[in-house]
């Protein structure tokens, strides 16, 4: 892969800084409650900017350092290959969830979204 072809804040010279965009995310999931969740596309509303793609990137490349588990699919299912860390996250914190059907494949429960899902509450005035 050529240096070309890399996210410029991948390159050498650049890795220390954040991208805005990013920052930007990165605040909004450090915001989230314990207990409570956004979607991609909440987080991107929520910023008036982007869309869900753009959000899962950034939690993709620098969600490491808040907490990841917080943005989540709309549909409530876990974040493949990360399901059981962020189900514990999800138990410690008393995150509503949907207990798998004996169907379903993983047995994993789901998010309930009705209820875990934030709307910024308060803050919402105050979030650009």
């Amino acid at each position: 892969m050529s240096e070309q072809s890399l996210p410029e804040d991948t390159r050498e010279g650049y890795a220390d800084e954040l991208p805005e965009y990013a920052e930007r995310v990165l605040e909004v999931a450090e915001r989230i409650p314990p207990g409570h969740v956004m979607t991609y596309g909440d987080v991107a509303e929520w910023l008036e900017e982007g869309g869900p793609r753009q959000v899962g990137r950034v939690m993709s490349l620098y969600g490491g350092s808040v907490p990841w588990w917080r943005v989540v699919r709309a549909d409530g299912v876990l974040l493949p290959g990360h399901e059981l860390g962020a189900l514990d996250h999800y138990r410690a914190e008393g995150t509503p969830l949907k207990e798998a059907s004996r169907a379903a494949e993983d047995h994993l429960p789901r998010l309930d979204m009705k209820r875990a899902r934030w709307d910024g509450g308060t803050d919402a005035e105050a979030h650009t």
